[in-house]
Order: C-alpha cells, then sequence, then structure tokens
C-alpha cells in the first residue's frame, strides 16, 4: 500500500503534471484530477483518461453519485489500466453542489456506500474514499465515525481524510482549503479506532519531514499545494519515506530532471500539445534556489519553446 500520494488537483494534476512527478519519485502514488462519471460515460475517453505508462502507480479519482454510474465509469478506468479507483467526497465547489456528489455526500454515506458496493462488484481493483473530517453542520467525531463506519460496511477499507470541515455555503474552494481549521487530531483517532482500515491524512502538509510524523500516526500521507508549487520535494520521498536508497544515495538533479523532461515534451509536442501546457507545471522546480524567479520568467514569457530551456541550462552551468 503506497504511504505517500500526491493529490489530486483541479487543473493542475494532468498527465503532464503527473509525468514530471514521476521523474523525482518512483514510490510515491499519483492521482488524476477528479473526473465526472458522466464525462467518462459520455465524454473523449482518450482526453479524460489516457496517460504514460511510466505514470503507475496510478488512481483515477471520480466524481458522482449515481451507483450505476460510478460503476460504469470505474470499471472504464480499470480497463484503461488504472491501479485504483477513489471516490470524491471532499471537493466543496459550486459545480460539485449542484450536482449532489463531492463533499454533499458527506451528508448521506449511505449514497458513498452504494456506490462502494457498485464499484466493488465489477471492479478488480481497489476502491478508496477521499473526504473531509465534515462539512456544515457535522460538529462532532462521533459523525465522522459514523461516515466511516457505514461506507466500510460496503467494502471500502481505505479513507484518506482532509484535516478540514468543509463550508459549502459562505466560503469558496480556495478559502475551503485554509479557513477550516486544521484537526489531525481527528484523523489519528480515526486510526486507532479504525485499525482494520488504511487511514490516511491530507490537509497543510507542507514538507516530506512533516510527512514522516504523520506516518507515525496513520497509514498514508497526502501532499498537495506544497507538491505542485516546490516540486522537487518529491525527489525525497523514496529515500526519505520508503527507504530506497538507489544509486548509492544520490538523489537526481534538478539539471537531470529538467533534460529527462525536455524529451518528453519534443515527443508530446510532435503530437500537437502546446509546450506552454506542459512548462506551466515545472514553475517551481527551481523553488528556493537563487535563480528561481529568472527561471520562472523565462517560462512566463509570451513565447516559451524548448530551445529556451537549454539555453537555460547552458547558463545554470556557467553560473555555479
Amino acid at each position: 500500500m503506497p504511504k505517500f500520494s500526491v493529490a489530486p488537483m483541479m487543473d493542475w494534476t494532468d498527465r503532464h503534471c503527473r509525468y514530471f512527478y514521476r521523474l523525482m519519485s518512483k514510490r510515491a502514488q499519483l492521482w488524476t484530477e477528479m473526473v465526472t462519471a458522466k464525462a467518462i460515460i459520455h465524454g473523449d475517453k482518450n482526453r479524460l483518461l489516457d496517460f504514460d505508462a511510466r505514470e503507475h502507480p496510478l488512481v483515477l479519482q471520480l466524481g458522482g453519485s449515481d451507483p450505476s454510474e460510478m460503476a460504469m465509469a470505474a470499471k472504464i478506468g480499470q480497463d484503461w489500466g488504472y491501479d485504483e479507483i477513489n471516490i470524491n467526497v471532499g471537493c466543496p465547489s459550486d459545480r460539485v453542489q449542484s450536482g449532489s456528489f463531492g463533499a454533499c455526500l458527506m451528508q448521506t454515506p449511505q449514497v458513498v456506500a452504494d456506490c462502494v458496493a457498485a464499484m466493488k462488484q465489477t471492479l478488480d481493483i481497489p476502491v478508496s474514499v477521499k473526504s473531509r473530517i465534515g462539512v456544515d453542520d457535522m460538529q462532532s467525531y462521533e459523525q465522522l465515525t459514523n461516515f466511516v463506519e457505514i461506507v466500510s460496511a460496503s467494502g471500502c477499507d481505505n479513507f484518506i481524510i482532509h484535516a478540514r470541515k468543509a463550508w459549502l455555503k459562505g466560503l469558496n474552494p480556495k478559502e475551503n482549503r485554509t479557513v477550516p481549521p486544521l484537526n489531525y487530531a481527528w484523523v489519528y483517532q480515526l486510526k486507532r479506532d479504525f485499525l482494520q482500515l488504511t487511514i490516511g491524512i491530507n490537509g497543510g502538509v507542507a514538507s516530506i519531514s512533516e510527512a514522516n510524523e504523520h506516518l507515525k500516526q496513520v497509514d498514508s500521507v497526502m501532499l498537495g499545494r506544497a507538491a505542485y508549487h516546490q516540486p522537487y520535494l518529491l525527489a525525497s520521498v523514496d529515500p526519505e519515506i520508503y527507504q530506497d536508497h538507489q544509486d548509492n544515495n544520490l538523489i537526481i538533479s534538478r539539471e537531470q530532471i529538467l533534460l529527462e523532461f525536455i524529451e518528453y515534451m519534443k515527443i508530446q509536442h510532435t503530437n500537437c500539445v502546446p509546450i506552454r501546457s506542459m512548462t506551466r507545471h515545472i514553475l517551481g522546480l527551481y523553488h528556493g534556489q537563487p535563480n528561481a524567479k529568472k527561471f520562472k520568467r523565462l517560462l512566463s514569457g509570451k513565447v516559451v519553446e524548448i530551445t529556451h530551456l537549454y539555453e537555460w541550462l547552458d547558463w545554470e552551468r556557467n553560473h555555479e
């Protein structure tokens, strides 16, 4: 069971972003953006589901609340080659509220249980649930345990808990990531009360050392925006989280990562993928380095070409 994951992030963790992350960690579990079951059933499956084989282990996160649709979409995901299917029970956006899924589902745990049961009847791969610790008027730990009890009874044994409540009214999605206070203690207690379940934690984790502290209490930990804005953190995941010391303990350098990603971009560009749709994910590669601002400016210009990245690497080597 993966101990470390990079969170699903709308408009961010697309296939190009995930490939970039995989260059830094071979062991981290990667997640897609949330995709609705209806979109998968009726939409462009190639655009929504395609991924590079190097992205494994890879989780497809589904949004929806109709058990038959969720089962159908999950089966398509399994056939496409995903390693796990996750049900989104944490997103508080207007879109999910109007569709009665995402964080809304915390108020109807039996609906989530029905979705899990329908999916497990169809799938041979694991099904997990990613939720909040509560939503709106859910004020008690007992309400959280009631949710977990009902859903786990349908066959789900893996829960990833964002340690904040979601306020569906009064806060927008960005505010819901920061304003509700973190309550790690509830997630820790959940693991103690449900020893038979795999319990993961998400929310506010900013470093690999913090991740390791959480792993003393729970089974898995998830980084979100910290990983996106400071992606080189992921280069420490394999040796520090998994104790996987390969290549004589040498951590891959930023230059090596960039060179490998350039080769990937060349291939994708020949398939008509715009350069900027890929370079936008690597803006933070040099976060904390003396020339980080120069790197960001290079990638934020009106025209971005692969040759600019080679020029950057030459400049970097001459200024080390």
